[in-house]
């Protein structure tokens, strides 16, 4: 894929009524590729499927038949998906002990069983043609972990596990797996996950940024793709001096207070 771009691709975006996904959706269109968006509230994701001059597939992706009729939608749209980027996502910020059990199934099942089920529904058609893009949102929680989203960031850090493991299985059947790494993104999903972000740094980042570097990495067949690129830092702290940086997650860790459950 990187040789000729994204242009007469076919395109699945999950996640994209709002946020991070809506903008992925306008840059791959923008790129040349059409675009088939997924989302919950259809109305706002019809007005994106106009923008982007895309074909819109509504569906609740914590629903385990949600997901098999979100992948048969999609593939009956221009029978084959050449990029699939899983960024629909949910949240949830406080204290472990005080999330509601239905809250953390449906982390578990947005996040992670989500994309693990669309990828086994889209996965063969992209091997019986011997190329195609499977792209992960995950996040930084999941790979350092953050003190309040303890959920959250098992289900990222399962997704990132999962998006590795298949790259490795995948090796030269012509189907590449990439994955974004974003940190604070200027969307929606603080106040959706309780908890507005409140820390002076990082900064959010505009979610057309964000989807630019996106898109850019998925043109190169990037394996990753941090946003902001710094992000690695703290990465690479916690790889070889972990106890370094637990002393400084302690210290400057974000703290979080949950929203009232009801």
């Amino acid at each position: 894929m990187t040789g000729d771009g994204l242009r007469g691709r076919v395109a699945l975006v999950t996640g994209a009524s709002s946020g991070l996904g809506r903008a992925t959706a306008a840059a791959l269109a923008e790129a040349g590729a059409q675009v088939i968006v997924h989302g919950r509230d259809a109305a706002r994701l019809a007005e994106v499927a106009g923008a982007v001059g895309g074909v819109a597939v509504p569906g609740d992706l914590a629903v385990p038949a949600e997901v098999e009729r979100v992948a048969a939608a999609a593939l009956d749209v221009a029978a084959r998906i050449d990029v699939l980027v899983c960024n629909a996502g949910a949240g949830w910020a406080g204290p472990f002990e005080a999330m509601p059990a239905a809250d953390g199934d449906r982390l578990v099942a947005v996040n992670l069983a989500a994309p693990i089920g669309l990828t086994r529904l889209l996965l063969p058609q992209m091997r019986r043609r011997g190329g195609g893009r499977l792209v992960y949102v995950t996040s930084i929680a999941g790979r350092l972990g953050v003190a309040g989203e303890a959920v959250y960031a098992a289900t990222k850090a399962g997704l990132d596990a999962f998006a590795e493991s298949l790259r490795q299985e995948l090796r030269g059947s012509g189907v590449t797996v990439g994955v974004l790494v974003p940190g604070v993104v200027d969307t929606p999903f603080f106040v959706r996950r309780g908890a507005p972000y409140t820390r002076g740094r990082p900064r959010p980042l505009p979610p057309d940024r964000v989807a630019g570097a996106l898109v850019r990495g998925i043109a190169a067949g990037s394996p990753e793709i941090y946003v902001p690129g710094w992000l690695r830092l703290p990465v690479a702290v916690r790889g070889l001096a972990p106890a370094v940086y637990r002393t400084l997650a302690g210290r400057f860790g974000e703290r979080v207070t949950p929203a009232d459950p009801r």
